[in-house]
């Protein structure tokens, strides 16, 4: 039986795909193995979002070929997508596959095995329309089951080189989506995550059908789905009518990540992003209304060329007013190719870290505010992992619904179960629950300690 060995960098769309390449494999009768064993075929799938994604690429491919210089090295993902020729003069480089066609990768690894020749299969992603069907029906590793409905961006923010790595966006076709919501609840999942390149613009290339509708869509038709989750929206794409479905859904859940990358207007203009400080509070105003305690987590990026103290500062400040539960805080980062990486004014490293420091210590004050909203509260948890930080004990981590990560004692058999803890002790990053009792069987009384 041939063998196959995966690396992913990047983000979560990239591992959603290594699963579905990996569906491929195992349908021609390949066994995987773990990247650090010999195998006969190496795939990477690479990130290109910093040119430090890029290196990162480069290293892991020089590491396969190391390995087994025998096997085939097959290149895909978006690195593969904007540097093909790059990715070719690597020696040991055998198939390159962009980030379409990832089905055509087996034919081109038995092509290269009759003429060793390398095969560059990359196409020109700026044609692409479709949405390329790739079925996850399970994952390796995980209890959260992602699940990919959109592809592309068409918004070429100026410091962000994914369009070029993606394409413009197209959406999966709802049917496919809802079978593959219902295959994953029926291996197990209990939690859903919408996932894609700019997630929440699914269904702006559609005629009669968008994002609420699927949303409603997913919330009536996929039996024993207990949660979902959308991986992003933009301020834009929350809508009234996506407000009412949040409003109405016992499904979805009350974590929403907004991405805002900077909280001043000139610096917004600046990234071309397509909204104001004003447009964005009112939307979170008018979501707040109608989800009280709503967990609401964002982007941003420090010291973007011409970043002056006064700008950071707006942007600080307007962190403040919204009070987020949670921030990812990046120092900008010059991407080749992109307009930002050739504007005046780079902002020098020793100022960003200074400014990421800052806006990371506020980050945490908000994160503790919100967490200590909720001690004494009941709420529903699904456990994922056992603690890392305590492996001798029976200690857990999961999420709330309103993704307050969780450590509670519990036991193997509910990873991946919806469990009810009380949250005795909040604090940032963890909070400290104290088991109720397992959502999942039939209902019993809320008392029942851990031994019963």
């Amino acid at each position: 039986m041939p063998t196959v060995a995966f690396h992913t960098l990047g983000c979560k769309v990239n591992h959603y795909e290594t699963e579905g390449i990996w569906n491929f494999f195992k349908e021609h009768g390949y066994e995987r193995v773990d990247f650090d064993r010999k195998s006969d075929v190496y795939v990477i799938n690479t990130c290109t979002v910093t040119n430090t994604g890029d290196k990162k690429s480069r290293q892991t491919i020089r590491r396969a070929v190391r390995k087994n210089p025998d096997a085939v090295v097959c290149v895909t993902g978006c690195y593969a997508q904007t540097s093909p020729g790059e990715i070719m003069e690597i020696p040991g480089v055998d198939v390159i596959v962009g980030t379409q066609d990832r089905k055509k990768m087996i034919e081109y690894i038995e092509e290269y095995k009759k003429t060793r020749q390398p095969i560059n299969g990359v196409q020109k992603i700026m044609k692409t329309r479709e949405f390329e069907e790739m079925d996850v029906p399970a994952f390796t590793d995980r209890t959260r089951a992602s699940l990919k409905i959109q592809e592309g961006c068409n918004n070429f923010c100026t410091f962000c080189i994914i369009p070029w790595a993606r394409g413009l966006l197209r959406s999966r076709n709802p049917e496919d989506v809802l079978t593959q919501a219902q295959q994953l609840v029926d291996a197990g999942y209990k939690e859903i995550v919408l996932t894609g390149i700019h997630t929440a613009g699914y269904g702006e290339d559609m005629k009669d059908y968008n994002f609420a509708q699927l949303l409603r869509d997913l919330e009536s038709k996929v039996d024993g789905l207990k949660r979902i989750r959308i991986s992003s929206i933009e301020a834009s794409q929350i809508t009234d009518e996506v407000i009412d479905v949040l409003d109405k859904s016992r499904k979805i859940v009350r974590h929403l990540h907004i991405p805002l990358q900077a909280g001043s207007d000139t610096v917004l203009k600046r990234m071309r992003r397509k909204y104001t400080t004003d447009f964005y509070k009112q939307r979170i105003d008018k979501i707040k209304k109608a989800l009280p305690g709503l967990a609401i987590t964002s982007d941003v990026i420090v010291g973007f060329p011409g970043e002056t103290e006064e700008e950071f500062m707006d942007t600080y400040n307007f962190v403040k007013e919204i009070g987020y539960s949670e921030l990812h805080v990046f120092p900008y980062s010059k991407r080749t190719g992109t307009p930002a990486a050739r504007m005046k004014d780079q902002v020098d490293d020793e100022t960003k870290h200074d400014r990421v420091h800052r806006l990371i210590e506020l980050s945490n004050q908000l994160a503790k505010e919100y967490a200590s909203k909720y001690e004494g509260e009941v709420l529903e948890v699904i456990p994922e992992e056992h603690s890392k930080e305590d492996p001798d004990s029976n200690i857990y981590v999961g999420y709330t619904d309103n993704y307050l990560k969780v450590k509670v004692e519990a036991t193997e058999d509910m990873i991946g179960k919806l469990v009810r803890v009380k949250i005795t002790k909040s604090g940032y990053p963890y909070n400290e629950g104290q088991f109720v009792r397992v959502m999942d069987d039939a209902p019993v009384d809320d008392e029942v300690s851990l031994s019963s």
